[in-house]
């Protein structure tokens, strides 16, 4: 026969419990789940049963008066918020949830604020926030271009920057673009939809395309960046896996004073002929002892798509 806690959770209305606690109680059910811990709740108490320890029930009582301090501040409570919680709460830094959501990278078009949803985005957004030039590593899903692109266009429409310049490796490294018929942008347009689609949302299509055509966005092949000194500009390079060495080189060197640069990429997802070396792969070897550069490492844990997608990497990478 296990114990039985109550948990008092002081100082909460009903509103804030009925946003800690989620439709239909899902977020109470996940946290039953993983416990295994029965939990019933009558007005601001809160009792666990059936099989209970007391180690169980301080990470219990903590994870909810966590949330309930999120939700007195505004914030959405969802399940993957809980999940946070529980998985920061076994490596004793619950304490970092709070930062999640003091974060603010921008607002979409909808004036929605967009913050870091996991916690390899937190590292990924103070490294944003604090460095000049940043790596951003890991598999698709976990926001690495979005949220550069979320900073950028904060920065824009604050005028600390007057250019966003998007750049990818286009048709794998070698960016044989000539075959294909039409002008620069119709030709790599196919190559750049992903920075197109996350530019929509910040910016909606008729700003996107004002901006383009003023020169204040740029998006074209990573070619067409050779010889050029960049300033006062926000440059992202996309799909950073498919470069050659001296591609990146090249790339890193266009830097101007008052600008920032963000290098995303999968370095399992590299494109490249097999005897030619990724110069994502090698970047860090390289540039890791420069302290003003930031390497990021996102996991499948932070894949913020459907959940399946986190089991679809998790199983290729088994």
């Amino acid at each position: 026969m296990g114990e039985n806690f109550e948990i008092k959770l002081m100082d909460v209305s009903l509103e804030e419990l009925r946003i800690v606690f989620g439709i239909d109680d899902v977020n109470i059910k996940i946290i039953q789940k993983y416990f295994d811990v029965l939990i019933t709740y009558r007005g601001d108490s809160v009792f666990l049963n059936n099989g209970n320890s007391q180690s169980s029930y301080i990470k219990i009582k903590d994870i909810l008066n966590t949330l309930v301090i999120l939700s007195k501040n505004g914030y959405e409570i969802t399940p993957r918020t809980v999940s946070q919680a529980i998985s920061l709460v076994n490596k004793g830094e619950l304490n970092i949830l709070e930062d999640f959501h003091k974060i603010v990278l921008g607002k979409n078009l909808s004036n929605k604020v967009i913050f870091p949803k996991s916690l390899g985005q937190l590292w990924y957004a103070k490294a944003l926030l604090n460095f000049d030039i940043v790596f951003s590593i890991g598999p698709a899903g976990t926001g690495k271009t979005y949220m550069a692109v979320v900073y950028a266009v904060s920065l824009l429409k604050t005028g600390k920057i007057k250019k966003i310049i998007l750049t990818r490796p286009a048709v794998e490294a070698g960016e044989s673009l000539g075959f294909l018929p039409g002008d620069l942008k119709e030709k790599a347009d196919p190559y750049l939809r992903p920075l197109y689609d996350a530019l929509y949302e910040m910016l909606g299509k008729e700003n996107v395309e004002k901006l383009i055509e003023k020169g204040t966005i740029e998006i074209a092949p990573l070619a067409y960046m050779r010889g050029r000194t960049l300033e006062d500009a926000f440059i992202i390079l996309d799909e950073g896996q498919n470069t050659t060495s001296s591609q990146l080189k090249m790339f890193l060197t266009r830097m101007g004073f008052r600008s920032k640069m963000v290098i995303t990429g999968d370095v399992t997802q590299v494109d490249l002929p097999i005897r030619i070396k990724s110069g994502l792969g090698e970047a860090e070897e390289i540039l890791g002892k420069i302290k003003d550069i930031a390497f990021v490492k996102l996991s499948a844990s932070d894949v913020t798509r459907h959940p399946l997608v986190q089991e679809i990497i998790d199983a290729y990478e088994k």
